[in-house]
């Protein structure tokens, strides 16, 4: 049996669009230079204002990839 290692990060991603975007933001910069991604989870979200207007959305996401041997 093949055991594994995993690594765990937390990364914010930001979009002017949505929540939705701003995780697939950070997922797919993050696939650019890691290899092997498998779990994102997402920790939070909020928002930024300026002027009393939305501006942008931030994702907190926990993501997950495998340690090559």
């Amino acid at each position: 049996m093949n055991e594994s290692v995993y690594k765990v990060i937390e990364l914010v991603g930001s979009s002017k669009k949505s929540w939705e975007d701003a995780a697939i933001q950070a997922i797919e910069t993050a696939s650019k230079s890691l290899r092997d991604l498998r779990v994102a989870e997402i920790t939070q979200q909020d928002l930024k204002i300026e002027d009393g207007k939305v501006v942008a959305f931030r994702t907190r996401v926990k993501l997950s990839f495998k340690y090559q041997t």
